[in-house]
């Protein structure tokens, strides 16, 4: 059991390092003052990153789209294969906005803390989208402010 946490925690690290190696990379072979994306003199190709390491998805379902359904999957079922990667889809877990927040900004059994990538609103925003979407109906919103505290 614990060969395959260290595994999962592993190849956790090697996915946020390679989505920020991605973006730097992307950002730098932006021609200079291109801005990319509508945003001056930073970000990538197609507009995934406001800078190398920060998101730029304006919404919570852009952000699970674009972040978390690589690995939840775009109907949040989850998946196993190289790892095993649970269902947010009717996840009871989430009846607490604050644990949902905290798995997102500290990572947790293997998935990495994507939340450091992400603005207090943006992991609001995301967290809010997946509670109230894929059979999940928690109405209690969680805020900005709430982030900050658990950040």
């Amino acid at each position: 059991m614990k060969k395959t946490t260290v595994l999962l925690c592993a190849a956790a690290s090697l996915a946020l390092g390679s989505m920020t190696a991605s973006a730097m990379a992307q950002s730098a072979a932006e021609p200079s003052g291109s801005g990319g994306a509508g945003f001056a003199g930073a970000g990538d190709a197609d507009g995934a990153f406001i800078t190398p390491g920060k998101f730029s998805e304006p919404t919570g379902e852009k952000m699970y789209k674009r972040v978390c359904a690589g690995c939840h999957m775009s109907d949040a079922k989850g998946a196993q294969g190289a790892g095993m990667y649970p269902a947010l889809a009717g996840d009871p877990n989430l009846a607490s906005g604050d644990y949902a927040v905290y798995v997102v900004l500290k990572g947790l059994h293997g998935m990495p803390a994507v939340g450091r990538m992400m603005s207090d609103q943006q992991v609001a925003d995301v967290v809010n989208y997946v509670r109230t979407n894929f059979g999940n109906k928690y109405k209690d919103r969680v805020t900005a402010a709430q982030v900050r505290d658990v950040r």
